[in-house]
């Protein structure tokens, strides 16, 4: 299915994007704009320009975006126009109001607010003079009546990595055990002009079966009867974190899983994926060659780049050499977005090593059976003693189609 608007962005991305290149070429490691010839004024304007720029790609980025996504969406309709689209769910929330009313105000609570009790001094006219007392008992709250105190429902969670890659992945469902497809492993174009009466040239074509396994991803928790009768929120707390533990999982197996089964195997130990040594360039600079290699040997078109937050914080820190911030003013939130490429922050991935890719087009999380979670107390042990297991787990495979669309950055 063609789809001119988008070559045409993609082309225009790819154009501005070989430009701002060319200017941080002429600054060098240093970032020193003077240096740079290709654009007018002194160097606050020149950064100002290379903003603006980067503005303009972050722009053409999103657009390129949100037309693939209406591409994906248009294929999708197009080949599962028989099958039901799925089914959603909505829910209103209700909740009760009332009306106060203003309380009786008792003879105890009128005296303690009264001026003679907060004002009092011994002998004052008019006042209430004190009296020496032995006391036997005093009532206060560790031998009277202690006060209540109720907690807010309000639960503050462990901090711990937060979903970050997952949703740069293409979702689809199998139901079968595996993702067999076919890869295209030769291709031989001998196509040539040929003489009338002459021998055409002949061609080559091969391909080769390849299968990505299913995998689970599971945990349980063990809980008493009390615990869930007692206090309502624990049900549906447990039935939060306990999916969310398998997709923290499965966002770092996505990234670092080695592939020895049960294991997925994640983008950086997918065999044939290319690299690209920061050595002494500039982030950028390094990030812009591995696009590059993108292009040119992987045939591909690169969509997203993930960086560990560390070694962001060094893009976004840059520097000219009078000390104009290229990534926007400490004042700005700044773009989270380089050469046009949308930028995931994930602590996931190992730390001096970027990654980028074309993750729109040859990358696939297909989902076998998404977040299960069961209960039971069928174990003769649990049984006797009140307890019950909940466990949870999920089923997909992790598919990279096509290893050189992806390219690590070394040495960040």
């Amino acid at each position: 299915m063609e789809f001119p608007r988008l070559k045409e962005a993609e082309g225009k991305l790819a154009a501005k994007q070989k430009e701002l290149h060319g200017i941080f070429a002429e600054a060098g490691p240093d970032m020193d704009m003077g240096k740079v010839k290709s654009l007018p004024g002194d160097s606050a304007a020149k950064v100002a320009e290379i903003r603006s720029r980067n503005e303009e790609l972050d722009d053409l980025g999103k657009q390129v975006e949100e037309l693939k996504s209406l591409y994906d969406i248009a294929g999708r309709v197009q080949s599962q126009r028989r099958e039901d689209a799925g089914h959603g769910e909505a829910g209103a929330e209700q909740g009760d109001t009332g009306s106060g009313r203003k309380a009786f105000k008792s003879f105890g609570d009128s005296f303690v607010e009264s001026k003679a009790y907060k004002g009092r001094a011994p002998g004052s006219v008019g006042e209430v003079a004190t009296i020496e007392v032995e006391l036997k008992t005093l009532m206060e709250t560790g031998a009277g009546w202690a006060p209540e105190t109720t907690r807010t429902g309000k639960v503050v969670e462990y901090a711990t990595r937060p979903i970050q890659v997952t949703d740069i992945i293409p979702h689809t469902t199998t139901s079968q055990a595996a993702v067999v497809y076919m890869e295209e492993t030769t291709f031989t174009n001998a196509a040539a002009e040929t003489a009338e009466a002459g021998t055409y040239p002949e061609s080559a074509l091969a391909l080769t079966e390849r299968s990505v396994t299913v995998r689970k991803i599971a945990t349980w928790l063990p809980v008493t009867d009390e615990q869930l009768e007692d206090e309502p929120q624990a049900r549906g707390y447990i039935n939060n974190r306990l999916p969310f533990m398998l997709r923290q999982r499965l966002d770092g197996q996505i990234l670092t899983g080695d592939g020895s089964a049960p294991n997925l195997r994640g983008l950086l130990n997918v065999s044939g994926i290319q690299t690209q040594a920061k050595g002494a360039d500039p982030i950028p600079d390094a990030v812009y060659k591995a696009m590059t290699k993108i292009r040119v040997t992987g045939r591909a078109t690169p969509t997203a780049a993930v960086f560990h937050p560390n070694d962001w914080q060094e893009v976004r820190l840059l520097r000219t050499t009078d000390g104009i911030y290229i990534w926007g003013s400490p004042t700005e939130t700044g773009p989270e977005r380089i050469w046009g490429l949308r930028v995931v922050q994930a602590d996931g991935i190992t730390e001096n090593t970027g990654a980028v890719g074309d993750f729109a087009n040859f990358s696939e999380l297909a989902v076998r059976r998404g977040v299960d979670v069961q209960v039971t107390n069928a174990h003769s042990d649990f049984f006797i003693k009140g307890k019950q297991a909940i466990r949870a787990d999920l089923r997909a495979a992790l598919v990279f189609y096509r290893p050189a669309a992806f390219c690590t950055v070394t040495g960040l």
